[in-house]
């Protein structure tokens, strides 16, 4: 009887899974019947307990190890950082990143806020971003595969684990990720478009090159983000707002335009961005809006 092993699912197609152990080998695995009955699905990134192949036969998925996170759309799994790209050119979509934070945090993702492109950052994009997210609890770094500025912060933050890039397209992911790792990225965007469904049937990839592992991805849905929210719950997912919860008149305030509300007093002194609290209106309004048609 072949010895039960550990790796990690790198590829899921057509009912087979491929996983790789700690030394590079991989394996050409099924699913247990149980996993069907229980309603679970092996995804790219689980860490799991395998039998190997024997002979001509297919080996079995026998064990999945617990999550720390799960995504459905792509369907991965224990993503250690999400770096979101962006650039002084394109435009950056800064409601795209504000959303992407919010996903992040629901799913116990650490996100990092990457500014490629720092060697045509001749309005200051990169202090000003800082500045803007000074109160999360990420980091912010400014790279250029150009001239090699912030590469080495970049690497370390690749070593942590499973990563993944998101960002509009044009923003030079692929190129930050082959000047990084060596390693090439197909698609692994997430664009206005993705972000409203756009089918793709690619799957995604878990990649290794040395230390580094990068998930490849069709992009991320963020259709089901507002599902089941509660319009107050949004505000939670704002750090920089926390230091003035309980100081507003009313209780609970959604920050939006009642009298009194400490938030927006804040953002009146320059203590807040208005423009993050604009977009925190924006982003209220389709909450509230998936709100009252949940059950539609």
């Amino acid at each position: 009887m072949e010895e039960i092993r550990e790796g990690v699912i790198v590829k899921g197609v057509g009912g087979l899974y491929y996983a790789r152990e700690g030394n590079g080998d991989i394996h050409v695995l099924r699913a247990k019947g149980k996993f069907r009955k229980q309603r679970i699905t092996p995804t790219v990134g689980d860490r799991i307990r395998l039998t190997p192949a024997f002979g001509d036969e297919h080996g079995w998925v026998e064990e999945i190890l617990p999550r720390d996170n799960e995504l459905i759309r792509p369907p991965v799994a224990n993503i250690r950082y999400i770096l979101l790209v962006i650039a002084p050119e394109p435009q950056p979509d800064f409601s795209l990143v504000d959303t992407l934070l919010i996903m992040a945090a629901k799913q116990n993702i650490q996100p990092a806020l990457v500014v490629n492109k720092c060697d045509l950052d001749k309005d200051g994009l990169y202090e000003s971003v800082r500045q803007e997210y000074a109160a999360l609890d990420m980091p912010v770094i400014a790279v250029s595969a150009v001239t090699g500025q912030g590469m080495d912060t970049l690497r370390d933050l690749l070593r942590q684990g499973i990563c993944c890039f998101a960002g509009q397209s044009g923003v030079g992911k692929s190129t930050l990720l082959s000047a990084a790792t060596g390693l090439e990225l197909k698609t692994g965007e997430i664009s206005k478009k993705i972000s409203r469904g756009r089918h793709t049937t690619r799957h995604a990839e878990l990649m290794y090159q040395g230390e580094y592992q990068v998930l490849d991805t069709p992009g991320f849905s963020l259709l089901e983000l507002w599902n089941g929210m509660e319009p107050i719950e949004l505000k939670n997912y704002y750090p920089d707002y926390a230091p003035y919860e309980g100081q507003c008149r009313f209780a609970p305030c959604y920050h939006y335009a009642e009298p009194g509300c400490a938030v927006l007093e804040a953002a009146r002194e320059g203590k807040l961005g208005q423009e993050r609290l604009n977009r925190y209106h924006q982003l209220l309004e389709k909450v509230r809006e998936a709100w009252r048609n949940r059950y539609d």
